[in-house]
């Protein structure tokens, strides 16, 4: 933890708290028990499929309190994490309410932009969370958020491209590699889309081979050991072997397109994508889409644990219908609702059993993944650690540097980003 940054922090949450910032519109109160005013919340979910169902539980949380409005804004998640801190620095234009990735949590708490939520009706029935879900959003000994859903990645396949070239799921790299050699030689497509923009699609690789980014509990950088060098190596040799194409530059669309349309028979990627992949035209037959877990690397099969919270900004001038709405979003129902609509997994424990999740394959599929995923270091500077890695992933798949010169680059990063850690 860097202190100067935290007491700072401190001081400028106190400031926010007396010139009472947030939301531009009325402040709420709860009068003789009944909600009123405003509650701003920022939704950062994909538009086009899970945009619609989150709006539409917005909009049952108004019915179950009519004085209350709730001003919905959908933000694009590769934007949201600054343009709060921006909005939450200046003490203009937060919203009261936002969907935190679990990396952001602890980076807004450690400014002192969230208000915390032990003691309010944002938590309750907190026991009935997933412990792996709550990890993320506890930071010094205080809770900041309430698990929304959780998540982890799997390898999605073309079942009908698999029957054609007699395959089954990759169980490891090797395998993934003579599975991609049989469909280019059987149907001429491609393997995998590896997506080369984004490292967290690196993670179950550097996971895969016994390596991490850090570790939080001896302050270490770890992403340069052999371990990481090795999951540098691991991803250029699908490439230059042809078992995958990639793109450095609008990974997530060039990636879903090319599986969507059977250009491709796989991909990695997680339950958040599955709304978005079944409106492919490889897939208006849910049944051909088929989800194993990411292939092993040479020690080990994991995959990262990711999800998103509801955090309520700590300069709301609406705090009481912002803690009932952050309930209301993370409740039993409407985490049912997002299982059974989006085959998103619920973070409270009693929603599993639930006919909506129950019934999802996608639900069944994932939770044991999720259980065993690995958890990514809960720090303020988490969610910093990726832009690092981002550019040397993206430069050691499209060959402007060697493994090596790439694991030294990103490790070299985290020490200058993490004061006083070896």
């Amino acid at each position: 933890m860097r202190r100067g940054i935290t007491a700072t922090a401190l001081v400028a949450a106190l400031a926010l708290a007396a010139t009472a910032c947030g939301s531009d519109d009325e402040t709420g109160s709860k009068g003789s028990g009944e909600l009123s005013g405003t509650v701003t919340w920022w939704d950062t979910s994909s538009v086009g499929s899970e945009d619609k169902v989150f709006k539409k539980l917005a909009e049952g949380f108004e019915k179950k309190h009519p004085k209350v409005d709730v001003k919905y804004v959908n933000v694009p998640f590769g934007e949201a994490q600054n343009k709060f801190k921006n909005a939450a620095q200046a003490g203009d234009g937060a919203p009261d309410v936002i969907r935190s990735e679990v990396a952001w949590t602890p980076d807004f708490a450690n400014l002192g932009y969230l208000a915390p939520l032990d003691g309010t009706a944002a938590l309750k029935n907190q026991d009935d969370f997933l412990k792996q879900a709550v990890a993320s959003t506890e930071y010094e000994d205080k809770t900041y958020a309430v698990p929304q859903v959780i998540d982890s990645m799997g390898i999605f396949y073309n079942k009908k491209m698999f029957e054609q070239a007699g395959v089954e799921a990759p169980a490891d790299l090797a395998d993934l590699k003579t599975v991609a050699k049989k469909i280019k030689d059987k149907t001429g497509k491609t393997g995998l889309y590896l997506r080369g923009d984004d490292p967290y699609y690196f993670l179950s690789f550097l996971y895969g081979e016994g390596g991490d980014m850090v570790d939080a509990g001896s302050k270490s950088v770890t992403i340069d050991k052999p371990e990481g060098v090795k999951a540098f190596k691991a991803v250029k040799e699908l490439v230059d072997d042809g078992t995958a194409k990639t793109d450095a530059s609008d990974g997530w669309e060039n990636m879903m397109q090319a599986f969507k349309n059977g250009d491709v028979a796989m991909m990695i990627n997680g339950p958040w994508a599955v709304a978005d992949t079944l409106t492919g035209s490889e897939f208006t037959d849910k049944d051909n889409l088929g989800v194993a877990p990411v292939p092993a690397g040479s020690a080990a099969q994991g995959a990262p644990q990711g999800g998103h919270n509801l955090a309520v900004y700590a300069g709301s001038k609406n705090l009481d219908a912002s803690y009932a709405f952050v309930e209301y979003m993370t409740s039993v129902d409407s985490q049912a609702t997002a299982a059974g609509e989006l085959n998103l997994l619920p973070t409270r424990t009693s929603a599993y059993a639930k006919k909506e999740a129950v019934d999802s394959e996608i639900v069944g599929f994932f939770k044991p993944v999720v259980e065993t995923a690995v958890e990514r270091p809960w720090i303020p500077e988490g969610g910093s650690l990726f832009e690092p890695l981002r550019i040397e992933y993206t430069k050691v798949l499209t060959g402007q540097t060697t493994p090596e010169k790439a694991a030294k680059a990103t490790g070299d990063s985290y020490r200058k980003l993490l004061k006083d850690w070896k």
